[in-house]
């Protein structure tokens, strides 16, 4: 009776019953005050984190994975890095089911509502190994790189909003009136995607690489990074010229356009026949080839061959004549008695003759002496006077020393004294014939002044006698 006594007396005191109730409404506001902060007396995992950009994030933001609450932002402070860097530092206080963050998770600062209330979303990554308490989340591992509304709207300017006017223009202008064409092209596309689907399921079949693809673009686009500058000339240029193209593009470009099926199909018609046509030009070029190039090197010498051979073939139609009058007198003679044993002759003396032949034809051929015999001969009888003609003499002194040419001796002159006292003779000099070096020795030697030389000289004197150096002169002239 008295235990229950105190305590209606304690619930009955007005001052008692106050107290306690301002000391939990303390207590509730402490706790709604600090709920952002996470509960007192409740253990957190700890870390940091670092961003390019806090992107108006503020202390109390919630952390979010997978969209479920799982921490708070404590602070936010600049920091700066290595190399004049400068990035922002979260403190993240997280609940202790999230520990261990892996190390390969990803983060990004995400709007929570249109008014710019931001929090950080966290996508954990599949590594084994993760952060420690206290450790920093690298700023690699802050992507992709967030895009703020403003930032969106921002890249509406003047001159974009001004181009999409004109672009919705265009293609108002372009539509308009159009509706049965673009029915008819509706059919025509529903048609080309179902005949599509089993060229398309090739294209991504693993067999065909198209993922290799992509990546090969990829670096191909970074390979040309560097070269923005000259592409984008390159199309000021193609604006210039597709500029030119649209001040002909009616009716030329146009009837073009118009004609161009027509044109596919007779092309598919026609091409399949051509096919052999083609593949047997390129086979006859192929072997063309090296007949083409050597008339290349020859052409000189073809030209100067057709040149010759006009006159030739101008004056060809009077030897014709001459050849059936000429035929039948050959054909008289071989008819006629006793041809046949005057040919045998004729045979028989050009065998006997053949040797001989041989051996004094380049004496002319070569070496136009028999040519040179006759001038001089001519010159010998047709110089002198009114009485007769005579040689031309020259007098001069003999060399003396023995055996010299002024006197008879007993053996060939061969020095002494005088230097000039030596006997040159060649009794047999080479013409080029059979068996013979090709020179013409004869009225070519040189004078070997202190020496004895009988016979042939050891040098080759060429080919070029007095005719043959005057005609080639004249033609030099």
């Amino acid at each position: 009776m008295r235990n229950r006594g105190g305590i209606q007396g304690v619930a009955s005191s007005p001052v008692i019953v106050g107290a306690v109730t301002v000391l939990v409404v303390i207590v509730a506001v402490f706790l709604a005050y600090n709920a952002n902060n996470g509960l007192p007396f409740v253990s957190t995992y700890n870390l940091k984190a670092r961003v390019p950009n806090a992107n108006a994030l503020v202390k109390g933001n919630e952390v979010r994975i997978g969209g479920a609450r799982v921490g708070v932002v404590k602070s936010v402070v600049p920091v700066q890095e290595a190399g004049g860097r400068v990035s922002a530092e979260l403190s993240l206080s997280l609940d202790k089911n999230v520990q261990p963050l892996p190390v390969n998770s990803t983060m990004i600062i995400r709007p929570k509502s249109p008014l710019g209330l931001k929090y950080v979303q966290i996508v954990p990554g599949d590594s084994s190994k993760g952060f420690a308490a206290g450790e920093t989340i690298p700023r690699s591992a802050a992507k992709p790189e967030p895009v703020d509304i403003d930032q969106f709207f921002d890249m509406f300017d003047e001159k974009t909003r001004t181009a999409i006017q004109r672009n919705l223009a265009g293609f108002g202008n372009g539509l308009a009136g159009r509706g049965p064409q673009l029915n008819n092209a509706f059919v025509a596309l529903r048609q080309l995607v179902e005949s599509g689907q089993p060229a398309l399921a090739n294209l991504v079949s693993p067999s065909t690489g198209f993922g290799e693809f992509w990546r090969a673009l990829e670096s191909l686009s970074a390979t040309l990074a560097p070269v923005a500058e000259q592409q984008a000339s390159m199309f000021v240029a193609l604006d210039r010229t597709f500029a030119a193209f649209a001040r002909v593009s009616r009716p030329f470009i146009q009837e073009t356009i118009s004609k161009g099926p027509r044109t596919l199909e007779a092309a598919t018609v026609d091409l399949p026949a051509l096919r052999p046509f083609l593949h047997d030009s390129g086979r006859f070029f192929t072997a063309l080839e090296p007949g083409a190039k050597a008339i290349g090197a020859t052409a000189p010498t073809i030209a100067s061959a057709l040149r010759t051979g006009i006159p030739v073939l101008n004056a060809s139609p009077t030897l014709n004549a001459q050849l059936p009058p000429t035929a039948d007198a050959l054909l008289a003679l071989q008819q006629a008695p006793g041809a046949f044993n005057g040919l045998d002759l004729l045979i028989n003396t050009n065998e006997l003759l053949a040797p001989a032949i041989r051996f004094i034809a380049p004496a002319q051929t070569t070496c136009n002496y028999l040519s040179i015999l006759f001038r001089n001969l001519a010159s010998a009888s047709s110089e002198g006077n009114g009485v007769g003609g005579w040689f031309n003499a020259i007098a001069f002194e003999p060399p003396e020393g023995p055996n010299n040419e002024g006197a008879p001796a007993s053996a060939p002159a061969s020095g002494g004294t005088d230097p000039l006292n030596h006997l040159h003779s060649n009794p047999y000099p080479n013409t080029a014939a059979p068996g013979q070096p090709k020179e013409c020795e004869a009225g070519n030697e040189h004078y070997e002044n202190g020496v004895t030389r009988i016979g042939n000289t050891p040098r080759n004197d060429g080919v070029k006698t007095a005719e043959q150096s005057k005609k080639q002169l004249g033609e030099e002239k």
